[in-house]
């Protein structure tokens, strides 16, 4: 007999929108199976039933046996040795129609009773197990809908548990009754051959045996033809039984492989987290947004194709574009009503999705997954190879090489070294900055103190540094999102330069040298490697705005500024050599330590854009700062020069003014020193001074002569 389609018991577990879609098919050949069989049993039981209308029954089935190529069954409608065999059957039937007697007892043993148990009990377990196989799934998802919505507070252990315990059950059974329902319906494709062969080789050997005129009108072609039909049933027997035991093992081996998988957050330890996939399906949770601030979970399931991720919802036949994960960026994130979710970010930042996973494994799995596709590792010969090897790296790249030299000798060729000055105050993207040849010498931990500390997340400092301003100059308030309620006078508004770029802080740590670019590339390898050691995906998108008096991180949600530095205290800017959207700054400030010794810290950040745009923008924005720093000074010293002569002309305006007086002052002295002659009293006697009036003449005389030599 031709091979059957048969469905894979061993997908029942995953239980995806395929299967399903191909279960329909098979319970829609099981209902034309059902509908085909009840005819044929009313057939034979008109030949059962009916003796006098025997010859009508016959021809009846000999019809039925000639429509059965014209029956639109989904699966084996192409069976020629069937149609053929049936179409045998009904050209004897026909012949023997009108000879042949109700033969009750004979065909109740040989024809009725195996067409019987096929529909009494067979197609009634289909119907039976189609039943269960519903409610169990029904369960299920009441069961894994309860375990989503599970609060992540943990005064509710004993709750947890059931509803752990409840998922279990549910997903032990629905996989068990599946698995029975899928061999059921394979073996169905069998007994369906049997149950139409065997009732029509008793009804034809019942027939042999009851008249003696068979020898007559059966030749010796049609009695091995029957030998034939008959050895064929017993060989669709044989297989079919071999086929429910191989099933039947099968279930057996996927039930104790299965059950760890049962329970929906198992241990890591048991399942270990494969990091190395390229391609990922299951079902998974999406936040939809229904209102301003109210969202929905909708379950679908989800498949990645090539570098899309693609989702299709139970019962639909094809799966939608959800979005292109090429350069795109994942993260886990904190959900208030859900756990285990990761957000996915499209390369130009413009949609973004959030995901549930059923478990933290599927979780790590899902965003491991989606990174190797964003590194387009899909697209080599041996995808799962590559990218085991590239998070092997990862795992290497912690180990520090032993020299500065060896780790950088391959990468760039060495050049002529500038002065210490220079490269300090440079700011400049991959390819502009030069090494020093004293640099290749360095270990890294001149670049890099060992045990650093690394910080993986924003901690805005704004709400200290502007609340102590705030509170010395009598104002107090201060917003909830740690902006203060001044703009700092250096931010001034008309800057001149204004750039706006889409970053992820990756991490910041303190460095001991910020002479040249390659103390960043030191920070990158360092932080990259310990997030790959930690499993830390979650990254802060912010914006961030370069003028020319700072840099800013904003958020992009509410605007407030997260962190702000300086376009001062940034020394050295640049870019990854090989990934360009990574770069980094060093930033210097005088303060921060007890021994008064300037603090300098690395921060890295991860771009939309190239990252040697961003780059490019902050050494013009620090080109911009020193002209109109220059600008400032020249128009100072102006400023000072105008002042000193305006000074001068003061200071000559009052020389003259003195002189001036003094010459005003000589002028009356003089006048006043001359003799006039004593006036006569009324009695025509001369008036004598008193001597106190004496002393006060000579008092004024003596104060006049003073007044003119302070002149």
């Amino acid at each position: 007999m031709p091979g059957i389609d048969k469905l894979p018991i061993e997908e029942t577990f995953e239980d995806s929108p395929q299967t399903r879609s191909l279960l329909g098919v098979f319970e829609e050949d099981a209902a034309a199976i059902s509908n085909y069989s009840q005819k044929l049993f009313q057939a034979m039981n008109r030949i059962y039933d009916a003796q006098n209308e025997l010859s009508a029954a016959t021809h009846l089935t000999s019809k039925l046996l000639k429509e059965y190529e014209k029956q639109r069954f989904p699966l084996c409608s192409d069976d020629e040795v069937m149609s053929s065999t049936l179409q045998h059957f009904a050209k004897v039937i026909d012949e023997l129609s009108s000879c042949h007697a109700v033969l009750s007892t004979q065909l109740a043993d040989a024809m009725m009773y195996p067409i019987t148990q096929f529909k009494e009990r067979d197609l009634r377990e289909i119907l039976t197990l189609k039943e269960v196989f519903q409610i169990a799934s029904d369960d299920h998802d009441m069961a894994i809908n309860r375990y989503s919505r599970l609060s992540k507070r943990r005064d509710n252990e004993k709750v947890k548990g059931e509803v752990m315990e409840d998922v279990y059950t549910s997903r032990k059974k629905q996989h068990q009754t599946m698995m029975h329902y899928f061999t059921a319906l394979n073996t169905l494709q069998y007994k369906k051959k049997i149950a139409i062969l065997e009732p029509l080789l008793g009804y034809m050997q019942a027939q042999i045996s009851f008249f003696k005129l068979g020898s007559e009108n059966l030749t010796q072609q049609w009695e091995d033809f029957l030998t034939n039909i008959g050895t064929s049933v017993q060989n669709v027997r044989r297989e079919m039984d071999g086929e429910v035991d191989v099933m039947q093992q099968t279930i057996q081996d996927l039930e104790q492989a299965s059950d760890l998988l049962y329970m929906p957050d198992p241990d890591p330890s048991q399942v270990p987290v494969n990091r190395n996939l390229t391609r990922k399906a299951g079902y998974l949770y999406r936040r939809n947004k229904t209102g301003l601030v109210s969202s929905s979970w909708e379950r679908q399931y989800f498949f990645t194709q090539g570098g899309n991720l693609m989702g299709q919802a139970r019962g639909h036949v094809a799966g939608g574009l959800v979005m292109d994960i090429d350069n795109c960026s994942v993260m886990a994130v904190d959900c208030e009503d859900r756990r285990f979710c990761f957000q996915i970010t499209s390369f130009d930042g413009k949609k973004v999705v959030i995901l549930q996973a059923d478990s933290r494994k599927d979780c790590e799995e899902w965003i491991a997954t989606i990174n190797n596709i964003s590194k387009r590792i899909y697209l080599s010969e041996n995808p799962e190879e590559i990218a085991a090897r590239v998070n092997q790296s990862a795992l290497e790249a912690v180990t520090p090489s032993p020299s500065f030299q060896q780790r950088h000798e391959s990468m760039r060729p060495t050049t002529q070294g500038r002065s210490r000055a220079a490269r300090t105050s440079s700011v400049s993207s991959v390819g502009s900055e030069t090494a020093s040849p004293a640099l290749s010498v360095l270990s890294l931990d001149a670049l890099v103190a060992p045990d650093t500390p690394i910080q993986f997340d924003i901690i805005s400092p704004v709400s200290e540094e502007y609340a102590g301003q705030a509170k010395a100059a009598g104002q107090g308030r201060t917003n909830p999102f740690g902006e203060s309620g001044d703009t700092p006078p250096e931010e001034s508004e008309d800057s001149i330069l204004h750039q706006l770029f889409i970053v992820r802080f990756l991490g910041s740590m303190e460095v001991k040298n910020a002479d040249s670019s390659d103390v960043i590339y030191e920070t990158m390898r360092q932080i990259l490697a310990a997030r790959a050691i930690h499993n830390i995906f979650r990254m802060t998108e912010s914006h961030l705005l370069v003028t020319c008096d700072c840099l800013k991180l904003i958020d992009p949600q509410t605007q407030v500024t997260r962190l702000r530095f300086p376009l001062s205290s940034v020394v050295v800017c640049s870019s990854h050599q090989e990934n360009k959207r990574l770069f980094g700054f060093v930033l210097q400030t005088a303060e921060g330590r007890v021994d008064g010794r300037p603090v300098t810290v690395c921060y890295i950040f991860e771009s939309n854009n190239d990252g040697e745009k961003i780059c490019d923008s902050v050494g013009l924005a620090k080109q911009i700062a020193f002209h109109s720093e220059m600008d400032r000074k020249a128009t100072e010293k102006k400023e000072e020069q105008d002042k000193a002569k305006e000074k001068q002309q003061e200071e000559l305006s009052k020389q003259k003014q003195i002189e001036k007086d003094l010459e005003e002052q000589s002028r009356l002295i003089a006048a006043s020193s001359r003799p006039t002659p004593s006036a006569p009293s009324a009695d025509g006697q001369f008036l004598v001074l008193s001597k106190s009036q004496s002393e006060d003449s000579d008092a004024g005389q003596q104060g006049r002569e003073k007044g003119e030599s302070d002149a």
